[in-house]
Order: C-alpha cells, then sequence, then structure tokens
C-alpha cells in the first residue's frame, strides 16, 4: 500500500528562522515519528514531530521532540559555520532529493538543540557515497531547549537546491532524529530504511514530499 505523503504546505511570506512561535507553523500538517530505522517502535519519550513549509524562495522545516535525557550536545556549540560530525551528537534531519528521476542524488540539512547546524550534497554512486562537504546552502538554523521538548528549525533557499518547486510537485526524502548516546543511543526514522545497523542513507526508503 503506498504511504501517505509529507506535506509541504505553502506561506505567501517568508518567515524569519527564529520566529518559532509564529502561526504560519500550525498551517503545516504535523508528521509524527514513531519508529526507529528498523521498524522497531521508538518509546514515546522520543517521539518528535516535523513541519513543512515553503514560499516562493525557501524551504522550511520544524522539529519538536520530545526531550526527557540528557542532552547530547556540544559544551560550546560554534553557530558561525558548519559543524561536521554533527549527526554524532542529538540531532534532527532532513534529507530532499528534488529530481525525483534521480533518488541517490540528495541534499543532507541538519540541526541539532544548540542552534548548530550542517548542510551536504550527497551522491550515491553504486556502493560509494560521495559526499561534498563544501556544499552551501545558506541555511539558516534555530533552536530552543523547554524542560522536556525541544524546537529546531531550518530554512534553505531554493536557489541553492538547483530548482524551485510549483504548487502540486513532490520531490523524494526522508526525515531523522538522532538522540542520546552509547549502546541506547535512538536513531529514528519516518520512513524506515530497515537497514542491518543504523544508516539513514538509503534512497530506496524515500517518501514523498508533496508541495501544497
Amino acid at each position: 500500500m503506498k504511504q501517505a505523503p509529507a506535506i509541504v504546505s505553502y506561506i505567501e511570506t517568508d518567515l524569519a528562522i527564529d520566529d518559532l512561535a509564529n502561526s504560519a507553523w500550525q498551517r503545516a500538517d504535523p508528521i509524527c515519528v514513531t519508529k526507529y530505522w528498523s521498524g522497531e517502535a521508538a518509546p514515546r519519550e522520543r517521539h518528535f514531530e516535523a513541519r513543512l513549509l515553503w514560499s516562493d524562495t525557501h524551504f522550511y522545516a520544524r522539529f519538536d521532540a520530545e526531550q526527557h535525557e540528557e542532552l547530547i550536545v556540544a559544551p560550546e556549540p560554534d553557530l558561525t559555520q558548519k559543524t561536521n560530525e554533527l549527526w554524532e551528537r542529538d540531532v534532527c534531519e532532513i534529507f530532499l532529493a528534488p529530481d525525483r528521476t534521480k533518488p541517490t542524488r540528495y541534499f543532507e540539512f541538519e540541526v541539532a538543540p544548540t542552534g548548530e547546524w550542517i548542510d551536504l550534497a550527497i551522491e550515491i554512486i553504486g556502493d560509494v557515497r560521495r559526499t561534498d562537504h563544501e556544499y552551501a546552502s545558506q541555511m539558516e538554523a534555530a533552536a530552543t531547549i523547554g524542560d522536556s521538548k525541544v524546537t529546531m528549525a531550518m530554512r534553505v533557499p531554493f536557489s541553492t537546491l538547483g530548482t524551485t518547486p510549483k504548487h502540486g510537485d513532490a520531490w523524494l526524502g526522508n526525515i531523522f532524529r538522532c538522540v542520546g548516546s552509547g549502546p541506547t543511543r535512538g536513531y529514528l526514522s519516518w520512513r524506515p530504511t530497515r537497514t542491518e545497523r543504523p544508516s539513514f542513507h538509503v534512497p530506496e526508503a524515500f517518501g514523498e514530499i508533496e508541495f501544497r
């Protein structure tokens, strides 16, 4: 059975990325992520929601995550540049493949509870994954840490994604969260990749991301 797409809701006016309380976010249907990459159910204390928006110029994503354990974050975050290996700590991520005929070419965007971020351009050729660490998307990120939740958001200009969608277009991609440390570290996935070991880089598992 075909799975429902993630819906990206249109907004006429761009948002400041740190305006996390803006009512425009409520236009986006929440995408609830409740499973690990393996397909196993994750505990409720690790669930998160993603909300996706788009304007004429930008793609937006906001993640609202349950947080009931110690944060795994940098003690002195640097928000002035991308943070390499951010995926080794707590993050939410989205992969976007704008050309659905080439799902092995996609972009990776991550944001941490500290507001740290990283953007990468990926291409998988056979068994080789090539990563462009110099890719510069001009993404912006923001985050807040609450008592039992963390909220993280990002926006990326379409000009650095190579295309601007139209209403009704559908890209491919996936949405993830890494949380915790050690043997209990959790790897949540909107579309489970079902690999033997935790891995997000599985284009075959990508779902549709539809612009409305």
